[in-house]
């Protein structure tokens, strides 16, 4: 495997050090010391203002008459700084503070980031909502809870028709709404009005206030059984986390940094990991209007046809989705592997013969396949923490701590709890002093209930790989003990490319059962005609085969009761974004989906259910 053919790609941190305590705890952290790193991201900001003035910091396409998307917008570093100033004064003028933030509900736009720069410098955090919040909730009631959570002082919205129910719904009509276009059947401001501001010394003086403690944004938990967290992300976390990812990764560094990215920014993979890399290293931030769905690929396929990226990131159905066009398509495969460095994955498992695709493809085009990077990290932890240590990678592996992280490995029953501390941390979520606390150990360690095993025990250095939630493995009623990360795994890689994701039952049951989210390309299989329900096609002969066939192989492979899948059904309702089940990356909830639907779990385990899969003979 070692002989294979990577494109040449530094790892930054390779080695650890390993302290055992009391015979129980393992602590984990890199040799390599962390290096210096900027007050406030804002310092990175105006250097690449003053430095690059004229380099392209955001772009994103226009909307045309037609509702088209054309050519590209560009906004330079000294355009975003001069208007960073002016919507900074802005804010100032309205009193906004910690108690009376910024809360932004659209997706990601040119006004968004500007609007969020402008916040960074004048010292006043603001929070990006998750759009599902407000566009696809029918209650509103996680847009309520951010809204009497933060109590913001101005709400922005790009589109107001878009937004409009959401408002009237869930923003106080003595709270502040600006929008970008349409209208409103509410008073509200357009952007471009408070976007001429002009800027005073006040934003200067605004400015030399803030400072590593500055709050500069909160961003939502996605809960699970319950509401949403505010976690607060500092300056401090900010630039520590993006210092970090520098040394772990130094390709960063190493050329200039494009990125052709749709990750939501409310969320933290998209909105502090890649929005706070091209600031710190004055990249380019292509904004893709596209997704990962049958509806919006192809706006990502256009953009990655023309656009180079260095780096490239994305989850693992948007991987899926582009090496399976890669195939076919020579544009697509010339110009995004051209020049990108590494493929980075989070947020789900990614399946083998995606991996292979994607091999396939870049040894086709360049006679080299591209590093496929991957770690481990959270909301709370920047989000980066943890980051692979050669292109060898395999599914699962994690990799080591990066720069000053400690890591504490903590027995829990049959698992390893990872536990983390360092500088990019979270001093904890805002207005809830309680559940702060009680993500905290003793030692000031934060409890991330993720699981983890050595890749090598004979070799730390390799670092670690993923061993599942400690809070989803569950006993059966014998006792015995159900690791679901694992079980999962191995679901979606031989339910490839029909099976999104499983959700694992049997607690307390007597056998393991799974619940089956299938991908939009289960209407390929037994081509069905053009407007069957998603239940009409379950249940053709063709899928109700694959399916069958499906639990027959994970039956022949299992070791044991816990590793046997006894039952399977097909979710025929997708996941609820009001109930907490899938968020804006396409990843399932757990916790989530068993709690709603509890009645299914019961009548999968009592046969109580007309089409269960079980292995035959059984």
């Amino acid at each position: 495997m070692n002989s294979v053919q990577y494109r040449a790609m530094k790892f930054g941190i390779d080695r650890v050090e390993v302290v055992e305590h009391d015979g129980e705890c393992v602590y984990l952290q890199a040799e390599q010391a962390l290096s210096p790193y900027p007050h406030t991201i804002t310092e990175r900001f105006i250097h690449w203002g003053h430095h690059n003035p004229e380099k392209t910091l955001f772009a994103q396409r226009c909307v045309l008459d037609n509702g088209q998307l054309g050519d590209w917008v560009k906004v330079s570093y000294a355009q975003a700084l001069e208007t960073a100033r002016q919507l900074g004064q802005a804010l100032l003028n309205r009193n906004l503070s910690e108690d009376r933030p910024v809360l932004i509900l659209s997706e990601n736009s040119l006004e968004h980031a500007l609007l969020a720069l402008a916040c960074i410098y004048v010292g006043v955090p603001y929070c990006p909502a998750s759009p599902a919040y407000s566009t696809l909730s029918k209650s509103h009631d996680k847009l309520h809870h951010i809204v009497k959570t933060i109590t913001p002082g101005l709400v922005f919205a790009r589109d107001g028709q878009a937004y409009e129910q959401a408002i009237l719904s869930a923003i106080p009509t003595d709270t502040e709404v600006v929008i970008a276009k349409g209208h409103l059947s509410r008073p509200y401001t357009r952007f471009e009005e408070i976007r001429h501001t002009k800027a005073s010394p006040e934003v200067d003086h605004a400015y030399a206030k803030t400072g590593p403690e500055t709050i500069v944004k909160f961003l939502f938990t996605s809960g699970s059984t319950k509401l949403p967290k505010a976690v607060i992300n500092t300056q401090k976390m900010w630039c520590a986390n993006q210092q970090q990812m520098a040394q772990s990764m130094p390709v960063l560094a190493e050329v200039p940094l494009t990125l052709v990215d749709w990750l939501p920014w409310n969320h933290t993979f998209g909105g502090n990991h890649n929005v706070g890399m091209i600031l710190y290293h004055g990249g380019t931030l292509y904004i893709d209007d596209g997704k990962p769905t049958p509806a919006l690929i192809h706006e990502t396929l256009r953009n990655l046809r023309e656009i180079s990226p260095t780096v490239y990131f994305n989850v693992p159905s948007g991987f899926e989705s582009i090496a399976n066009h890669m195939k076919t398509d020579a544009l697509l495969r010339k110009t995004l592997l051209q020049d990108v460095q590494m493929f980075f994955f989070a947020g789900a498992s990614l399946a083998q013969p995606i991996w292979e695709s994607l091999f396939e493809s870049a040894e086709l085009e360049v006679g080299e396949r591209i590093v496929m990077g991957t770690g481990l990290g959270m909301t709370e932890s920047g989000p980066f923490a943890i980051f692979i240590t050669n292109p060898h990678v395999k599914e699962g592996d994690l990799g080591v701590p990066t720069a000053g992280m400690t890591l504490k490995l903590v027995p829990n029953g049959d698992k390893t709890e990872v536990r983390y501390k360092g500088p990019n941390i979270t001093p904890g979520y805002w207005r809830a002093p309680e559940e702060t606390q009680a993500s905290f150990d003793e030692e000031g360690f934060f409890c991330t209930g993720d699981a983890v095993k050595w890749i090598d025990p004979t070799n730390p250095h390799l670092g670690l790989k993923f061993d599942g939630r400690t809070a989803e493995d569950f006993k059966l009623s014998t006792g015995t003990f159900v690791s679901v990360g694992p079980l999962k795994a191995k679901i979606i890689n031989l339910g490839a490319p029909y099976v999104q994701d499983a959700i694992i039952t049997g607690l307390n049951q007597k056998d393991v059962g799974a619940m089956i989210f299938t991908t939009p390309k289960i209407k390929q299989l037994g081509h069905p005609r053009d407007n069957a329900t998603l239940t009409e096609i379950l249940q053709g002969p063709e899928v109700q085969a694959f399916f069958q066939h499906l639990i027959n192989q994970l039956v022949a492979q299992s070791t044991g009761s816990a590793s046997r899948i006894a039952r399977m059904i097909l979710l025929d309702h997708p996941p609820s974004i009001d109930h907490g089940e899938i968020t804006d990356k396409g990843s399932i909830n757990q916790r989530a989906v068993l709690k709603q639907r509890e009645d299914l779990v019961r009548a999968l385990h009592t046969d109580e259910l007309p089409h269960i899969f079980k292995p035959q003979g059984s």
